[in-house]
C-alpha cells in the first residue's frame, strides 16, 4: 500500500519560520512535545495517511514545508464533538515551492503529486524571490 499526503494552509504563519518559532515556544519545558494540528474532519483514507503520509503546509499560495505525520489522535473539543489530532514529527522539512490554490480544511496530496524535499543544506541559503522559485519550481530546476 502506498501512502497519501495531506495540504492545508498554514493559517497565523506568513513563513516558515514563524511556523518552526510558534512550534519552539510550544515545546519550551516539555521535553515530550510532539507538534499537532486539529481538524474537525478524520481522514477517511487513514491507513495511507499513517503508511507514511505528511502534512505539507502552503504559506501565501505556495506548499514551502512537510511535517511527518506520527499519529492521530481523537479530541473531544468543549463542544463535545470529534475531531482529528495530526500529531506531527518535531522536524519542518523545506520542500521546493509549488502553487496551491486557496481552499478551506486540508486535501489529500498523493506521493507523485507532492513537491520534493529541498536538500539540508538549503536551509542557510538566501532565499530566492518567491517569483522566481515558482518559474524555477514549474520547469523542474528546483
Amino acid at each position: 500500500m502506498s501512502h497519501v499526503n495531506l495540504v492545508k494552509l498554514c493559517v497565523g504563519a506568513e513563513t516558515v519560520e514563524d511556523l518552526t518559532a510558534w512550534q519552539k515556544m510550544r515545546a519550551v519545558g516539555d521535553p515530550a512535545y510532539e507538534p499537532r494540528h486539529v481538524t474537525r474532519m478524520w481522514p477517511k483514507r487513514e491507513a495511507e495517511v499513517m503508511n507514511g503520509g505528511s502534512l505539507y503546509w502552503v504559506f501565501k499560495g505556495l506548499i514551502l514545508a512537510r511535517q511527518e505525520i506520527r499519529r492521530l489522535d481523537e479530541v473531544i473539543g468543549e463542544d463535545g464533538v470529534r475531531r482529528c489530532g495530526l500529531v506531527l514529527s518535531r522536524e519542518v522539512i523545506l520542500t521546493t515551492p509549488a502553487p496551491r490554490r486557496p481552499f478551506q480544511g486540508w486535501r489529500y496530496l498523493t506521493a507523485e503529486d507532492a513537491p520534493r524535499d529541498l536538500p539540508k543544506g538549503r536551509k542557510s541559503e538566501t532565499p530566492l524571490p518567491r517569483e522566481m522559485e515558482i518559474a524555477l519550481s514549474e520547469i523542474g530546476i528546483l
